[in-house]
C-alpha cells in the first residue's frame, strides 16, 4: 500500500534538506517515529543506514532502512533491507513562483497478507498512516516557517495537554500556572520534540528547558550558577563516561548526596540512560545502609566525601563516584562526577527502550528502610493535581528547603522540570540562613517539611523580621502533621502562604490543605486535589460516614508499584492504604489521628519505637527496655526509651543514645531515657505501655 502527503512550505529547498535528511531530526519530525538510529559509521548520504521504528496503534513496526536515492536538496528515498517491507521517500520541488517549496513524503509498505503489518494495511490502518504523513508534514512547516506559523499555539505543555486529553480543568489549571502562552514557535517545536524523545522523565525536563530557555538559570548552589543548556551538556556527558564505564538501561545507581546540583545532575544522567535511582536517606547508620545495598544490589554509588565511613561495607564491589567533596580531588580514592563530566562525550545518548525508576527509600517501619518503587509519571495529571492545589507558577525560583532524597523534596524536583523552575540548593538546613537565601534570591516558592517551620519561628523576632520575604508567594510543607497553632501563628506574621500536603512515600498524596483550610479548620491535612479520591474504611472493609475515624485509603495516578523487596500496601476497591487512621468532615477535608500501628513521625521521618528498644536490648548490661511516643514541641513527636539496667550494670543515658546513633539513624535517637527497676507486665508478660504512658505524664507535669 502507498500513501503520501504533500505541502507547501515558505523555505529554500537547501535549508529543508538539511532537516528532513538529518538523522537527529526524525524522532518528533515524523510523527510517532520511536526511533531512527544509525546504523554504522556513515550519517547521511547515499548507502547510510538505520534502524528505525514507527508505532501504529497498539503496535510498533519497523525495519533496518538504507538510503537508495540522494538527489540533494531534491530526493532521498529509502528501502527496508531488515525487517518489515517499506520505502519511503522526501520529495522537494521549488516553487518560484511562490518563493517556497513543494514538500512530499511518501511511504509505502507491503500489502496484506502476513505478519504485523498483514493485520494492519486495511483501511483504519491506512487512515492512521495517513494521518501521521500529513502531521508530520505539519511540524516540518511549523519547524521552517517560524513565528508566522504557531504564533497563537500554546507553549509545551499546552500541546501534552492535547496529547494527554486532561480536559478543560487541565488546560485552566496549567494556564493559571502560566504553562499554557505564546511562545516562539522553533523553541516550542524544540522542546516538544525533547519531550517526545524522552517521554515524561527528568532526561525530557532538562533537553525541552535547554531548548527554551538556554542561557538562563536552572541551578543555584553553593558552588555557583549552571544554565539549563549546561545542565543538558553536563548531563550528556555524565551519561556517555558513565557508557564507558559499562553502565547503561536497567542498571541501579545508589544516590546519597545532600541538596547540591551532583543530586540533580546523577537523576538526569541516569534517566537519559533507563537507569533506576535508588535514593538513600542521609541520615541513615552504616548497618541500614549496608543491609538497603544488598537488597537492592546497586551497581554503582554516588555520595558526598563525607558519607565515604558509613558507606564503607554499603559501597563495596560497586563502582564510586564522589558528587561533593572539600578535599583535592587527586586526594580521593575514587573518581568524582566532575571527572567523569569531563571525560564525557557532549552528545546526547540513544534514548532507552524503557524508562528508569525512581526509588524511595521509606523510613522504615520494620527495622530495614523498604524500597518504594515508582515509574515516571506517563501524563501531566500529576503535575495539575498539585497545580490546583498549590500556586506554583512557572520559571519562578524555587528553593527546595526539604531534602531531595524525601519524596516531598523530589517531588518539588520532578514538578519544577516542567514548571522550568529555577533550583536554590544548600546541602544543610540552617534557618536564619533559609531566610537570607530566599531575600536574596526572590524566591517565590520553598518546599519544607513542618519542622522547618517550627525551626524558623523559634528564631529570635529581630532575626525573622531582618529578611525581605515579600517575593515568597508559598512554602508547600509535607512529611509530618503540622500543628494547626503553628500554622496559624506562622500565617499571622508571613501571610497566608503555607500550603500542607498529607501523603506518604507509597500514595504520593492524599489530601492538600490550603491557607483557607488552615485557619478555617486549624489541623485539618486539606481536601483531595482532583483526580485523588480518599475514602475511610474500618477494619472489616466498609467505608464509614464523615466524621467518623478509620483507616485511610488513597487512589491516585502515582500510587507505588510495591516494595523493591516484596509486598505493598493494604489495598480496598483500587486505593492504597496509607497507614494512617483518621476521619473527613462534612467539607470533605480530612483528619489524621495517628498510625494504625506504632509508628511516629519525628522531624518529618518515621520512626518504628520497635526497632529502638531491639538495638537497645542488644547493648550489654541492659536486661529490658520499652520505648513510647509522646509529644514534642520541636520535632512533634519523639521517643522516650525506659530500660531496665542488669544488676551491678553502670549503663547511662548517653551510652543508650549512642548504642542508637551507631546503628540507626540520627532521628531515631531517644529524646529521654529512664532508668527503673522493672517494666510494668499484664498476666500474659505484655508490657502495659499504658501504664508507662501515665508515668511521664506525671514526671511532665512536677
Amino acid at each position: 500500500m502507498r500513501l503520501s502527503a504533500d505541502s507547501f512550505v515558505q523555505a529554500a529547498p537547501e535549508e529543508i534538506w538539511e532537516v528532513v535528511t538529518d538523522p537527529a531530526e526524525q524522532i518528533g519530525l515524523i510523527k510517532d517515529v520511536t526511533r531512527w538510529e544509525v546504523e554504522g559509521d556513515k550519517h547521511r548520504g547515499l548507502g547510510a543506514r538505520y534502524i528505525m521504528r514507527m508505532q501504529v496503534g497498539s503496535a510498533e513496526i519497523g525495519s533496518t532502512i538504507e538510503v537508495v536515492e540522494w538527489d540533494e536538496n531534491r530526493d532521498m528515498a529509502w528501502t527496508s533491507v531488515k525487517g518489515i517491507d517499506q520505502r519511503g521517500r522526501w520529495r522537494l520541488r521549488r516553487d518560484e513562483e511562490n518563493g517556497g517549496t513543494r514538500v512530499e513524503l511518501r511511504l509505502s509498505y507491503q500489502s496484506p497478507g502476513s505478519g504485523i503489518l498483514g493485520a494492519l494495511a486495511d483501511r483504519a490502518s491506512a487512515a492512521l498512516i495517513q494521518g501521521k504523513l500529513e502531521e508530520s508534514l505539519t511540524r516540518l512547516k511549523a519547524r521552517m516557517e517560524g513565528e508566522g506559523s504557531m504564533a497563537d499555539e500554546p507553549g509545551l505543555l499546552g500541546k501534552a495537554t492535547t496529547v494527554v486529553g486532561q480536559g478543560v480543568h487541565t488546560v485552566k489549571t496549567l494556564g493559571e500556572a502560566g504553562l499554557i502562552r505564546p511562545q516562539r514557535p522553533d523553541r516550542t517545536l524544540r522542546a516538544l520534540l525533547a519531550m517526545q524523545r524522552w517521554g515524561f522523565t527528568p532526561a525530557a525536563g532538562y533537553a525541552a528547558n535547554a531548548a527554551r530557555y538556554a542561557n538562563d538559570d536552572a541551578i543555584i548552589d553553593e558552588l555557583g550558577r549552571l544554565s539549563f543548556a549546561e545542565v543538558d551538556e553536563r548531563t550528556n556527558r555524565l551519561a556517555t563516561g558513565w557508557m564507558d564505564d559499562g553502565l547503561g538501561e536497567g542498571d541501579t545507581v545508589a544516590v546519597m548526596c545532600r541538596n547540591h546540583r551532583g543530586f540533580i545532575e546523577t537523576s538526569v544522567a541516569a534517566s537519559k540512560l533507563g537507569m533506576t535511582c535508588l535514593y538513600m536517606n542521609t541520615a541513615f547508620a552504616g548497618p541500614q545502609l549496608t543491609e538497603v545495598a544488598q537488597r537492592e544490589k546497586p551497581d554503582a554509588i554516588v555520595f558526598d566525601e563525607e558519607f565515604y565511613e558509613l558507606l564503607e561495607d554499603a559501597g563495596k564491589r560497586r563502582k564510586r563516584y564522589v558528587a561533593w567533596y572539600d578535599s583535592e580531588p587527586d586526594d580521593l580514592p575514587d573518581e568524582t562526577l566532575e571527572d567523569v563530566i569531563e571525560r564525557g562525550d557532549p552528545e546526547a545518548p540513544v534514548p532507552p527502550a524503557e524508562s528508569g525508576k525512581a526509588i524511595i527509600l521509606t523510613s522504615g517501619t520494620t527495622g530495614t528502610p523498604k524500597g518504594a518503587s515508582r515509574k515516571q509519571p506517563e501524563t501531566i495529571g500529576p503535575a495539575v493535581a498539585l497545580l490546583s492545589r498549590i500556586p506554583l507558577k512557572a520559571r519562578e525560583k524555587t528553593f527546595i528547603v526539604a531534602p531531595l532524597f524525601h519524596s516531598w523534596g523530589f517531588a518539588h524536583f520532578t514538578l519544577g522540570l516542567m514548571l522550568g523552575s529555577t533550583y536554590i540548593l544548600t546541602r544543610k538546613f540552617d534557618p536564619e540562613k533559609t531566610l537570607s537565601l530566599i531575600a536574596q534570591h526572590q524566591v517565590q516558592s520553598a518546599p519544607m517539611v513542618p519542622v522547618m517551620v517550627q525551626r524558623i519561628m523559634e528564631l529570635p523576632e529581630d532575626i525573622r523580621t531582618k529578611y525581605d520575604l515579600s517575593s515568597l508567594t508559598s512554602i508547600p510543607l509535607s512529611g509530618s502533621a503540622l500543628p494547626g497553632e503553628l500554622a496559624v501563628r506562622f500565617m499571622d506574621e508571613f501571610g497566608d502562604i503555607l500550603y500542607n500536603l498529607y501523603g506518604s512515600t507509597e500514595v504520593a498524596w492524599a489530601s492538600i490543605a490550603t491557607p483557607a483550610d488552615l485557619r478555617a479548620a486549624p489541623g485539618t491535612a486539606g481536601a483531595p486535589p482532583r483526580g485523588t479520591v480518599v475514602k475511610i474504611y474500618d477494619e472489616k472493609g466498609r467505608e464509614l460516614p464523615p466524621g467518623e475515624n478509620g483507616r485511610i485509603f488513597v487512589g491516585n495516578e502515582m500510587l507505588f508499584e510495591g516494595y523493591t523487596g516484596g509486598g505493598s500496601k493494604d489495598v480496598i476497591d483500587g486505593l492504597m492504604a496509607t497507614g494512617d487512621v483518621g476521619h473527613l468532615d462534612e467539607e470533605n477535608r480530612l483528619f489524621v489521628s495517628g498510625r494504625d500501628d506504632e509508628m511516629i513521625v519525628s522531624g518529618g521521618e518515621n520512626v518504628f519505637p520497635r526497632e529502638v528498644e531491639d538495638t537497645i536490648a542488644n547493648m550489654k548490661g541492659v536486661d529490658e527496655v520499652a520505648v513510647l511516643v509522646f509529644e514534642d514541641e520541636k520535632f512533634g513527636q519523639a521517643l522516650k526509651a525506659y530500660v531496665v539496667k542488669s544488676n551491678g550494670a553502670s549503663v547511662t543515658e548517653d551510652a543508650v543514645k549512642k548504642q542508637v546513633k551507631e546503628n540507626l539513624a540520627r532521628f531515631k535517637v531517644p529524646k529521654q531515657v529512664v532508668f527503673i527497676d522493672e517494666l510494668p507486665r499484664n498476666a500474659t508478660g505484655k508490657v502495659l505501655k499504658k501504664e508507662l504512658k501515665e508515668k511521664h505524664e506525671e514526671e511532665a507535669k512536677s
